[in-house]
């Protein structure tokens, strides 16, 4: 295993490093383009200590070779990924040698991020009975629009089972940033290695998050938003945990995942899924800013252990991070709460669309996210109707004013701004585009 490192610099520094470093996912591809030194001072640590590297760029610019302001302003020119020639990872006190740099403003090994998926194929093939949509008077919103196509959700998951009848025309961008070099991936199963493979879901998760988005309705409850066009960006690989099957990632190709979707035209990205701050920067800081400043909203499951401690990007500010309710509305006991929450949705027994054309049935807050993320594709897609389109800060605004207050406070720890109430949401937003 060779490891890689993210490093990022102060722009004063900029001059000394080479020009034409690769962009790392082309390098793994193609190594016609090679770059063995950095800057001087890292280049004379690694030489000391006999130890050789690649330097290529962590993102790619959107138009190639230059920068755009939006993206120097997230410091993207700045982040670069040094992957080491020999297996092995740097010695600890190399790594402090580079930290204490003043011109290193982060120096880091990969992160793995993970999503759970604790529920159980349904064996059941009949429609379901109840509607977990009513619950935030999704019919009304469906008699003012079910989405229109030009409004994207891009789902940042396991990806999908494409030849699933229910997402048959829904998908209309594919990727995968699924490359587990530079990690040990012996607790990983089936295919984290192929770049440009097909991204097909192998854990079922990201299937289920997309049928609660946009299913047809054919054997399930018709998706939040079934006129949408659906993105799905492979992030997670399927990794055994005891018993179950997870997804599992690296944080930085989340990273990679999220600003692919943004310059591919996402108008809102869904994130069921999590990381634990484990110090250095923020987990998604820099491009989940950058996606702010494209106008693109990010939705997040606020995390299923129960408890205050803080789970990324849900965490971040600005980003929507979802708890759920159960089938009374009464936030589940399973609702992470550190994340500053904005609203909770219906996240019990959620019947969706799974692996092999089939059905499961789960409950957590990755299934609450997408009822939160249709619905602002929904909000978003009535405005585009009308010509208009809605801000980040709109969005915000409606969310806080229009979801029922599960308790006396304005912003409960738990419950957010209460349970999303879609009736009132496109009432102000008729106001708002009036």
């Amino acid at each position: 295993m060779k490891e890689h490192l993210i490093i990022k610099v102060v722009a004063d520094v900029q001059d000394q490093i080479p020009a034409q470093v690769p962009y790392w996912l082309d390098f793994i591809n193609d190594k016609t383009n090679i770059v063995e030194r950095f800057h001087p001072e890292i280049d004379r640590i690694f030489a000391a200590n006999n130890y050789k590297f690649w330097t290529t760029r962590e993102y790619k610019p959107y138009t190639r070779p230059l920068w755009s302001q939006d993206e120097m302003n997230a410091g993207f020119h700045l982040t670069y990924r040094l992957i080491l020639q020999q297996d092995g990872k740097l010695p600890e006190n190399m790594t402090q040698q580079i930290k204490q740099l003043p011109f290193v403003t982060d120096l880091r090994p990969l992160l793995i991020g993970t999503t759970e998926f604790p529920g159980e194929v349904a064996g059941a093939m009949a429609l379901v009975s109840t509607d977990p949509g009513d619950m935030i008077y999704l019919p009304y919103a469906k008699q003012w629009t079910k989405g229109v196509k030009d409004i994207r959700v891009a789902v940042l998951d396991t990806g999908a089972n494409f030849n699933h009848p229910e997402l048959e025309n829904k998908i209309v961008l594919r990727k995968n940033f699924v490359d587990l070099q530079g990690l040990d991936t012996s607790s990983f199963i089936g295919d984290v290695l192929n770049i440009n493979a097909m991204p097909e879901d192998q854990v079922g998760h990201g299937t289920h998050v997309s049928g609660i988005l946009a299913a047809k309705g054919i054997k399930m409850n018709e998706g939040v938003c079934p006129s949408c066009s659906l993105m799905v960006v492979r992030v997670l690989a399927a990794m055994k945990s005891g018993n179950r099957i997870v997804g599992a990632g690296i944080i930085d190709n989340i990273n990679n995942g999220i600003k692919w979707a943004v310059d591919n035209g996402a108008d809102v990205i869904n994130m069921s899924l999590g990381i634990k701050h484990s110090g250095g920067g923020l987990p998604h800081e820099d491009v989940v800013k950058y996606a702010l400043s494209k106008n693109v909203t990010i939705v997040a499951a606020s995390g299923n252990d129960g408890t205050d401690e803080k789970y990324y990007p849900g965490a971040l500010d600005d980003v929507f991070a979802v708890g759920a309710v159960d089938n009374s509305g009464q936030v589940t006991g399973f609702t992470s709460y550190g994340a500053s929450i904005t609203v909770v949705a219906p996240g019990s027994n959620i019947y969706s669309s799974y692996l092999d054309n089939g059905y499961a049935m789960s409950s957590g807050t990755s299934q609450a996210s997408p009822f939160v993320s249709g619905s602002v594709a929904l909000l978003k897609s009535y405005a585009y109707e009308k010509g208009k389109k809605l801000t980040h800060e709109e969005i915000n605004y409606i969310l806080r004013n229009t979801s029922d207050r599960l308790t006396s406070k304005v912003r409960d720890q738990r419950a957010g701004y209460g349970l999303l109430n879609l009736a009132d949401s496109f009432k102000l937003l008729n106001a708002i585009l009036s």
